[in-house]
């Protein structure tokens, strides 16, 4: 992994939501004083949610990490933008792509991309078992 933030900047993406804002903390740190990639990857699973919530209207699960790629480190103090788009509606599940851009502590408003995942989510009744995502109108 490059470390070089300059040559890496990016523009936001445009056609995604954005549904989370964070900024990690000291105690998030693994023993190199980098942001530990399990951190992270919680930050995604809370961020992925946000859209599928809209087509479960109620209890969901996350099934299924398809795909996760951390391309930059992460570091205290960065500003991470989680920007979503779902990518594929099921019966039952509903699967979104989300990318984490980070804006470096000392070179705000310049972005890089730190992590791309896709995850599915399903929809669950009371007891836990698969339902069907209700219509929507």
């Amino acid at each position: 992994m490059s470390d070089d933030s300059s040559d890496l900047a990016c523009e936001l993406p445009a056609d995604k939501e954005l549904v989370l804002k964070v900024i990690p903390m000291p105690a998030d740190t693994n023993s190199n004083g980098d942001i530990f990639g399990g951190w992270v990857m919680a930050q995604v699973d809370l961020a992925g949610a946000v859209l599928p919530a809209r087509y479960t209207m109620g209890r969901m699960a996350t099934v299924a990490v398809n795909e996760f790629i951390f391309k930059q480190p992460v570091r205290v103090g960065d500003i991470l933008s989680f920007y979503s788009e779902v990518t594929r509606v099921g019966r039952t599940s509903v699967t979104v792509k989300v990318e984490v851009f980070a804006e470096r502590f000392r070179t705000q408003r310049r972005y890089i991309k730190v992590t791309e995942a896709t995850v599915t989510y399903v929809a669950i009744d009371d007891s836990g078992r698969p339902r069907p995502l209700p219509e929507r109108s």
